[in-house]
């Protein structure tokens, strides 16, 4: 007969297995992947580094675990951005989300950089891919709503979506990896994407 464990026995070890995940996610968010080392989890969740190995076979698998927790978080934050009241517009809630997501990296830079470009592990790069097309999808439900309304001109929504993912991730990178993000960023990446929407007067939006 298979070992079954006790409702206790699993809930110590689901708790111990949080607990791991909240250690390396603050470890993340002060010193990047590089930082998230598994003696280095270890020790700041108060255990030894075996422990963390019972959970996580490798660091490559806790860094998907990290990086897929991250995104989760973001894409919840983003949605609810865009669906607040008084958001009537395609334009206003696409710039809901391009705004959230970029105050929300500029108050952890370091945390936003190790999400979109610090160099890590394969499997990482390709849950990336799946946090692009995330992304891309809010975008793309957005766009094809102002399209469908008549609110804004006809376009390919899923080619949009992908092309403000795309820019918004190249213009955060730079100035996150050098710490020079200056007030004029968000406000800018905002005109860019009215534009790119096709929003007339965008300029001075």
């Amino acid at each position: 007969m298979p070992y079954r464990r006790t409702p206790a026995v699993q809930a110590r070890l689901d708790a111990q297995r949080a607990s791991v995940v909240d250690a390396a996610l603050a470890l993340l968010a002060e010193q990047g992947y590089a930082g998230c080392t598994m003696a280095a989890v270890a020790a700041r969740a108060d255990m030894a580094t075996g422990s963390v190995y019972r959970h996580f076979p490798s660091k490559a698998e806790l860094a998907v675990e990290l990086f897929r927790t991250v995104v989760g978080r973001e894409v919840e934050a983003v949605s609810a951005a865009a669906g607040r009241p008084g958001r009537d517009t395609a334009a206003e809630r696409v710039v809901a989300v391009v705004e959230t997501f970029a105050q929300r990296a500029l108050k952890s830079p370091r945390l936003a950089y190790a999400l979109l470009a610090e160099p890590v592990d394969p499997a990482v790069d390709a849950e990336r891919l799946v946090f692009r097309r995330t992304f891309r999808d809010v975008f793309a439900a957005q766009v094809q709503e102002g399209v469908r309304s008549g609110e804004l001109p006809p376009q390919d929504p899923v080619l949009t979506a992908s092309a403000l993912v795309g820019a918004g991730a190249e213009a955060l990178v730079g100035p996150l990896a050098e710490g020079a993000v200056g007030p004029e960023t968000v406000p800018a990446l905002v005109t860019f994407t009215l534009r790119a929407l096709g929003v007339p007067d965008a300029a001075h939006a």
